[in-house]
């Protein structure tokens, strides 16, 4: 999978991927990821691509022409599977939508900064709107590195287990259940017999039934 990125502030992405399953995906030749700096196609000297706000109002705007050469430049080289727009009021990512964008080669997104992108470069490029959340941030690359992160990791061979990504929560609408490891026995806390048993069926049960009592406390939105 190839991913780009523009932004106007890429050093924000230089340390999300430069460590662990991100980092090993690309130097397993299995993930491909290209930040791109909006202020190289600014539309003057001075390095400007923001402007005012039509009709008045605090904050600026980033204007269509940078952004437009930029994705232009980039879609005549390749087609994109889905073209990104980090934004408060788009869809909330959640776990099915990271397993479809999972599925394609090529994704492009757009990190906005200030108090957004002009409507227009909305309108004329962008396939999906995605939020990471009900607030708001002070641009979207934090959201973008949040988006790679969920997407790289589902890749074939990313994870030195695949069947680990299967078990995460939200992949079958619950929460995931309970986990432990060694010792055993720590200051009067049990492993649950079950676990030890050796009963590889009734653990399965056992964690299933976890995961749905513990869904249906936490969050019982999922199981409607």
């Amino acid at each position: 999978m190839r991913i780009d990125i523009v932004t106007c502030q890429p050093e924000l992405l230089t340390s999300p991927f430069a460590y662990s399953i991100v980092k090993r995906a690309q130097e397993k030749g299995l993930a491909e990821l290209h930040v791109h700096d909006l202020r190289r196609y600014a539309i003057n000297k001075h390095g400007q691509i923001d402007d005012y706000v039509f009709g008045g109002g605090a904050g600026m705007v980033l204007r269509v022409e940078p952004i437009a050469a930029c994705f232009d430049e980039l879609m005549a080289q390749r087609s994109y599977d889905a073209i990104i727009y980090l934004t408060p009021d788009g869809e909330t990512l959640r776990q099915p939508l990271v397993n479809r964008l999972s599925l394609g080669e090529n994704l492009l997104l757009l990190c906005g900064h200030y108090k957004g992108v002009d409507e227009r470069i909305r309108q004329e490029y962008i396939t999906h709107e995605i939020s990471i959340g009900d607030y708001v941030l002070s641009g979207g690359e934090l959201g973008a590195a949040v988006l790679v992160d969920a997407v790289v990791r589902l890749l074939p061979g990313v994870l030195g287990n695949e069947e680990s990504a299967l078990s995460d929560s939200f992949q079958d609408n619950l929460l995931a259940p309970p986990v432990y490891t060694r010792p055993a026995e720590w200051r009067g806390h049990s492993v649950p017999d079950i676990l030890l048993s050796g009963n590889t069926p009734r653990v399965e049960e056992w964690r299933h039934e976890q995961a749905l009592a513990r869904t249906q406390q936490r969050r019982p939105d999922l199981l409607n």
